[in-house]
């Protein structure tokens, strides 16, 4: 049974300089996220730049992460895709490599919702192990109200967690939480942006890739604890950053470079490659950067 609360951490995907998918650098950007304390770990997804990898690239990044995780925390994959086969077909070699969830976000511009529904059932029956269901309409294209949500929740006994990330997800938050008729984890994602106010609603964590997970669970484990202000006081400190580098609209482009540019620093990548189209960091935004780092994140939590 998958303990469905905390920060799932939604991991980068390595490259090396030269845009091969650096497969060494695996262990050390696992072992350096674990080391952070988080609860879950979530591979190839938007933050991920699954969708430019080749299905090889993909066995192998799932292959590497659960041999090197070992067990020590959950690990959701992405499958999401384009049409019912392939997503069923990256689900069923997902499990086949230790993976204990899969995450899934509708096929992009999905515009009937009974056959999103039947998409959801049909990666479920293929799947065989828990699912995510991932509300992100910025990227698919797909509104999915709460209503509809809490049908396929009821539906398909396999989704045991949700990840809300259509803004705003505070009210939509309290909406699913009264529509579902069985226990549910709700979690936010959008970079951690709304995650106070997200605990607040009742969500059980977030999944986002934001660079220092570590404050997020500081944040979080604060909230649990009754020290409401204590935990909205350090959500202040780390905003500006959280709202820098989610930067809103530039996804997976000045936000996914921002992002691994600080996870290089960290020493959790060998390099901040991000794979073409992409868009290179200018001298200001790496001076802007430099500026919010010495800021907020001088020490961790």
């Amino acid at each position: 049974m998958i303990d469905w609360s905390g920060i799932f951490h939604i991991m980068a995907t390595p490259f090396l300089d030269d845009g091969r998918l650096d497969v060494e650098g695996i262990p050390r950007l696992v072992d350096r996220v674990l080391a952070t304390g988080v609860r879950g770990i979530t591979i190839l997804g938007i933050a991920g730049e699954a969708h430019r990898l080749t299905d090889e690239e993909r066995r192998r990044v799932v292959e590497q992460v659960v041999k090197e995780v070992a067990g020590r925390v959950p690990v959701a994959v992405g499958v999401s895709a384009s049409g019912t086969h392939l997503a069923q077909a990256f689900a069923r070699t997902s499990r086949e490599h230790g993976a204990d969830a899969v995450m899934v976000a509708p096929p992009n511009g999905s515009r009937n919702l009974d056959l999103v529904a039947e998409y959801y059932h049909a990666v479920a029956d293929a799947a065989r192990v828990p699912i995510v269901l991932q509300d992100e309409p910025v990227t698919t294209q797909v509104t999915m109200p709460a209503p509809f949500i809490a049908r396929v929740v009821s539906e398909i006994a396999a989704i045991e967690a949700v990840k809300l990330e259509e803004a705003p997800t505070l009210p939509k938050i309290t909406r699913l939480r009264a529509l579902v008729t069985r226990p549910i984890a709700i979690f936010g994602g959008l970079g951690g942006v709304y995650f106070f106010e997200e605990l607040s609603r009742g969500a059980d964590g977030a999944m986002t890739g934001f660079p220092y997970p570590e404050a997020l669970e500081a944040i979080r484990d604060r909230f649990i604890a009754g020290r409401r202000a204590d935990a909205r006081a350090l959500f202040y400190r780390w905003l500006p950053l959280i709202r820098y580098e989610s930067q809103p609209g530039a996804v997976p482009g000045t936000s996914m470079a921002i992002r691994k540019e600080i996870l290089r620093r960290r020493g959790f990548l060998a390099t901040a490659y991000v794979r073409p189209p992409a868009t290179t960091l200018d001298a200001g935004t790496l001076a802007e950067l430099d500026e919010l780092l010495a800021a907020v994140a001088a020490d961790t939590p």
